[in-house]
């Protein structure tokens, strides 16, 4: 049994008291840069405040007058007096109206400030996040990237909705209040604001401390459910077929379980920071009354003014009602916005220089002794590589799996960087030009090219948005697509689903290239175009394409060879990064060497798709 000494847990609690400090001053932090981001929407949320605060001034004032005037109608009948009551009615109604009125303009103007910060906030991370991609958004899931998008940024409105108004709001009533209070009597304004400072300001606190570290588990836990539920979904068929579908049902039904177990927590803080906020409001009440009663007694207070002080102090405390829950918000909100902050703060792979040099109107493209490696690879993806692809030439580039193929694509397109040698096009070297300018010059047929849940059309005009019905029916033609779109009962007009799920594979693929196509730029990539197609459609996809291409630069980069003859003007031939082979097609199937293996096993290959 381990007995735990005085300075092993006086050790301890340094370290938990350094660890509370860091968290505050990674709060402090989060929050300060949110309200920045707030700011060029300040006048919105300054008006949001002023409306709510006269809403409050006008409900506090219409407990307390209605208070007085009932005692005092109550008083004048009794003693058989006169009583103007023409000028309190009047208040009582102009406060009723204002309390109704602000709460309605309050919250026109409240959530057209919320929805603005909302709006920006997407955009802000949209802009922050779309220069990772794709090197530093790999590891990361589409359903996290959503919640964070969506989930995340919403949960950061209650900054401005439950945080910031509730506690501007807050301070500036229960000031106005407790100075208007002290006119009638000092004491018992004296009682308000210490009840008001435990309600409004202690309270608060312990609620921040305890709910913060649920909030925080909330938010992950939330992120996980989404992460489960869409992949689940996304691999409902494989599930079903492999029998796993009840395993993983169990799995979201204990993410569920322990996401909704968080939220009681939070829902029994709130429910207790309620019930005290409740007892502090009806003991200052209850120590105005001790205090006014002697003095209604001896005649120093008027008695009409005992139920218009008491009402005055119970209706004080809506300008604290929101704070425990606002803090509790605040938590939450904070764990949202590290989440946020975190992809967002991220540095690119790749960033363009401070000053870009212009691209020259040449498109030759030259690698020089060029090497690339993925950061935590073991192996470097590209070796030495030097090679060169004048404008208008055709160059194929094949390899098995692995061997770097994919790689100089990633590296024209600037997604990824080199670290030795050099790439120039037209003379240019890629690192001194900006990306935008290099991916003008190139279109790419991927080999994951997505496709969006949307028509035909829309899909194809991503390449060229101001293309006519000529240019993508010459494209579609190119692509062998457009018999099939003619067969269509909505031609381009026609939904393919997420990620294309109504066409085929091969369907998919042309309708790729279509794309590529369209884009109508001098270089064109091609990263394994015939993918899922058989040999002969394979063929005459390429010839159509080479034909297309006429005069502009063609980079073809595949693995299987069978339809390269006659197509391409030179083939090299990588292997681990390096190149092992280079020359015309023709002239490596002499040589017996690597190209010739391949193109056997590719032919291997071929042979038994045709089986």
């Amino acid at each position: 049994m381990t007995t735990k000494t005085p300075h092993t847990m006086a050790a301890r609690m340094h370290l938990a008291n350094r660890r509370d400090a860091t968290d505050t001053v990674t709060a402090r932090a989060d929050l300060i840069r949110l309200v920045t981001l707030f700011r060029p929407y300040w006048k919105w949320m300054a008006a949001g405040i002023a409306v709510s605060f006269v809403t409050l001034v006008g409900n506090v004032a219409l407990m307390a007058i209605s208070g007085w005037f009932i005692a005092s109608m109550a008083l004048a009948g009794i003693n058989h007096v006169v009583f103007d009551y023409f000028t309190p009615a009047a208040l009582i109604r102009a406060c009723a109206i204002v309390r109704t009125g602000g709460r309605y303009i309050e919250r026109l103007v409240t959530h057209e400030a919320t929805f603005r910060l909302l709006a920006k906030l997407r955009v802000w991370f949209y802009e922050r996040i779309e220069p990772l991609a794709p090197a530093c958004l790999q590891h990361t899931r589409g359903a996290d990237l959503l919640t964070r998008i969506h989930a995340d940024i919403e949960s950061l409105n209650h900054v401005y909705l439950r945080v910031i108004l509730p506690m501007a709001t807050g301070a500036l009533g229960a000031l106005l209040i407790v100075a208007t209070m002290a006119a009638f009597d000092v004491a018992v304004a004296f009682v308000t604001l210490v009840f008001l400072a435990l309600a409004g300001v202690v309270l608060p606190a312990l609620v921040y401390r305890r709910a913060s570290g649920p909030a925080a588990t909330g938010i992950a836990q939330r992120a996980q459910l989404q992460d489960a539920i869409v992949d689940d979904l996304q691999g409902l068929a494989e599930l079903r077929v492999y029998g796993a579908a009840e395993g993983h049902a169990q799995r979201i039904e204990h993410l569920s379980g322990a996401l909704l177990d968080t939220q009681v927590k939070l829902n029994d803080i709130k429910a207790i920071a309620q019930a005290a906020l409740s007892a502090a409001a009806s003991l200052a009440m209850w120590g105005a009354l001790l205090i006014a009663i002697p003095r209604v007694s001896a005649g120093t207070l008027p008695p009409a003014d005992l139920a218009m002080l008491a009402l005055f102090v119970l209706a004080s405390f809506e300008a604290v009602v929101p704070l425990p829950l606002a803090m509790q918000m605040l938590g939450e909100s904070l764990a949202a916005a590290r989440r946020i902050f975190a992809l967002a703060d991220a540095q690119p792979a790749v960033r363009d220089p401070a000053s870009a040099t212009p691209l020259t109107a040449a498109n030759d493209l030259r690698f020089t002794h060029v090497g690339m490696r993925y950061p935590d690879a073991d192996r470097a993806a590209l070796h030495d590589l030097s090679f060169d692809l004048p404008a208008g030439r055709r160059l194929a580039i094949v390899g098995g799996s692995g061997a770097g193929k994919s790689s100089i694509a990633n590296l024209l397109l600037r997604f990824w960087d080199y670290q030795q040698g050099s790439i120039t096009l037209g003379g240019v070297e890629l690192r001194e030009a900006a990306a935008t300018d290099l991916r003008a010059r190139i279109a790419v047929v991927a080999q994951d090219t997505y496709l969006f849940n949307a028509t035909i059309r829309e899909n194809l005009l991503l390449a060229r948005p101001d293309a006519d019905e000529a240019a993508l029916e010459a494209a579609c033609r190119a692509a062998q697509l457009h018999d099939f779109i003619r067969s269509l009962p909505q031609g381009l007009d026609t939904e393919i689903g997420e990620a294309g799920t109504r066409l085929s594979g091969g369907q998919a693929r042309r309708l790729a290239v279509a794309r590529g196509l369209l884009r109508d730029a001098p270089i064109l990539i091609l990263d394994e175009p015939t993918e899922g197609l058989d040999t002969a459609t394979e063929a005459d996809l390429l010839r159509s394409i080479m034909q297309l291409m006429e005069g502009r630069t063609v980079l073809l980069i595949t693995h299987r060879l069978s339809a390269l003859s006659g197509l391409v003007d030179e083939v090299i031939v990588l292997d681990e990064g390096r190149i092992v082979e280079q020359g015309a097609a023709q002239t490596l199937l002499a040589r017996d060497g690597g190209f010739s293996t391949l193109l056997r096993n590719d032919g291997l290959q071929a042979a038994a798709q045709d089986v």
